[in-house]
């Protein structure tokens, strides 16, 4: 079974409420599902927007389980099903249309280390958050960074966009892998410095990872919401930094153990 197999079948069998958000590039659902209460803090939590980190869809199941104690969250376990698939299974796992270019532009049938979505689109790059102007940033179709040709390009990112307006979290966090990293900052004024910087706090000290800032990058779902909504949003890079690219179930453990109880920490302090 594959990941969005995974997703698909928790999908189907969870009891609470759920929703899908849209489509993949290639038509696959991009899946929903709420846990905890409709009372402050409700926010939006969402993994493995980049294909290589795959592993954060099934901590993401980890967190469904386990539940809230205050608040609410939804979570939306896999982002970019389409990379993730290209990763695990290789181009056979789209399109025949789309197969020539990626494996020309992969440079080989081996898709291990994919960032991108199948149009060859970093989802991570592609928000409207000082769009193109990362440091990292590519404007070719690539295994990793390219912004597209516009932002929201790609029908991933619009899902998440308009899901996340129309839920109006109070926070969001985005899980991907890794090195055992907390990324808070984008550009806040001050007064909102002090509010989200106390929050990314208390998601450090649930988690052991320390507080960075990549004052370079631009274009992610977490600086799209810090700039666009005004809301408190992290990045959290679980896995250590010793695991390699892509991290698969053995890492699973480690992940899961300094992550699970995160989100109930992060709410019940909020």
């Amino acid at each position: 079974m594959n990941v969005y197999e995974e997703v698909e079948a928790f999908y189907q069998s969870y009891r609470g409420e759920k929703t899908v958000i849209g489509e993949s590039a290639e038509g696959r659902k991009l899946y929903a599902m709420f846990v905890g209460t409709h009372t402050s803090p409700v926010g939006i939590c969402q993994y493995a927007i980049h294909a290589r980190e795959w592993i954060c869809a099934c901590l993401a199941l980890w967190h469904i389980r386990r539940g809230l104690v205050r608040g609410g969250a939804w979570i939306v376990p896999l982002a970019n099903p389409d990379g993730a698939l290209l990763v695990q299974e290789g181009a056979e796992s789209v399109s025949a249309r789309r197969r020539g270019e990626l494996l020309y532009l992969n440079g080989g049938a081996d898709f291990s280390l994919w960032k991108a979505n199948a149009r060859a689109v970093d989802l991570n790059v592609n928000f409207d958050a000082r769009w193109g102007t990362g440091a990292s940033n590519v404007r070719m179709p690539s295994a990793a960074n390219y912004v597209g040709i516009a932002p929201f390009s790609e029908p991933e990112t619009r899902a998440l966009r308009d899901f996340t307006c129309a839920v109006q979290p109070q926070f969001t966090i985005s899980y991907h892998t890794k090195g055992e990293e907390i990324y808070w900052r984008f550009h806040q004024p001050f007064w909102r410095l002090r509010r989200d910087k106390r929050l990314a706090k208390i998601l450090s000290a649930a988690t052991g990872y320390p507080l960075r800032e990549a004052p370079l990058s631009a274009g992610g779902y977490k600086d799209w919401c810090v700039e666009k909504l005004r809301i408190p949003a992290f990045t959290v890079e679980a896995g250590r930094e010793d695991f390699t690219h892509p991290l698969g179930l053995s890492a699973l453990g480690d992940v899961v153990t300094k992550n699970l109880d995160a989100l109930v920490r992060f709410t019940e302090e909020f």
